[in-house]
C-alpha cells in the first residue's frame, strides 16, 4: 500500500485536531460580511464527478486551485449540505472537470439542486478507471484523494493528479473565452476583459 492509499482512507480530521491558534481570534467576522467580501474575488470554474461505488455524483465548484506542480497536487472544498459530499467522503478518486464559456450549460447543470446530473443531455461515460466524465469540456484531470480536513461547515480535498486531458485551449479572442463566477453570476473572460 502507497502512502497515498493510506492518506485517501484517513477519515477527515475535526477541526480540534487542528494545532490551536496562537492567540484568541474571537469574535469571528460574521457569515454575511465574509460572503460579502468574496463576492468580489472571482474564482474559476469547475465540475467535479466521483463515484464511491453507489452511483455517481457532481457538483459546480469554484475553489479548485493548484497547489503544486512537483508532485501535481490541487485542492478544493464543498459544503457538507452538498447532495455529492456523502459520495465524495468515500470516494478514492475524483474527476475535476474545468470548463470554459462553452462549458456554462454543464456548469450551471452541476449546480442545479435536486437533479440527475447524469440523466440529462451532456454526454458522459467512465473512464476505464470507473470514474464518471463529462465530453466536450474544455479540460479534465483525474485525481487520488490523498487527505481531507473538515473545516467548519465544509471539507477541503487534497488530490493528487493522475491523468489529465485537454479538450482545448482557452482562447480570449473567440468569444468565448474563461468562465469565472463573480458576484453570485457566471462571467466569460476574453480580449475584452484584458487590462
Amino acid at each position: 500500500m502507497t502512502r497515498s492509499d493510506t492518506l485517501a482512507r484517513r477519515p477527515p480530521r475535526a477541526a480540534s485536531e487542528l494545532a490551536a491558534p496562537p492567540h484568541d481570534l474571537s469574535p469571528s467576522l460574521p457569515a454575511d460580511d465574509f460572503k460579502a467580501v468574496f463576492r468580489g474575488h472571482p474564482g474559476g470554474v469547475a465540475v467535479i464527478t466521483a463515484d464511491a461505488g453507489d452511483g455517481p455524483v457532481a457538483l459546480t465548484a469554484s475553489s479548485v486551485s493548484s497547489v503544486s506542480a512537483d508532485p501535481p497536487l490541487l485542492v478544493f472544498s464543498i459544503s457538507a449540505s452538498s447532495s455529492a459530499s456523502d459520495v465524495l467522503s468515500r470516494a478514492e478518486t475524483v474527476v475535476v472537470h474545468l470548463l470554459d464559456a462553452r462549458d456554462l450549460e454543464l456548469a450551471k447543470l452541476g449546480a442545479a439542486r435536486g437533479i440527475d446530473r447524469f440523466a440529462s443531455t451532456h454526454q458522459w461515460t467512465r473512464l476505464a478507471t470507473g470514474e464518471p466524465v463529462y465530453h466536450d469540456v474544455r479540460a479534465w484531470v483525474r485525481c487520488a484523494v490523498i487527505d481531507r480536513l473538515n473545516a467548519g461547515s465544509s471539507t477541503i480535498f487534497a488530490a493528487q493528479a493522475l491523468e489529465s486531458h485537454i479538450e482545448r485551449d482557452v482562447d480570449l479572442s473567440d468569444g468565448e473565452g474563461a468562465l469565472v463566477y463573480h458576484d453570485r453570476t457566471w462571467h466569460r473572460l476574453g480580449d475584452h476583459s484584458r487590462i
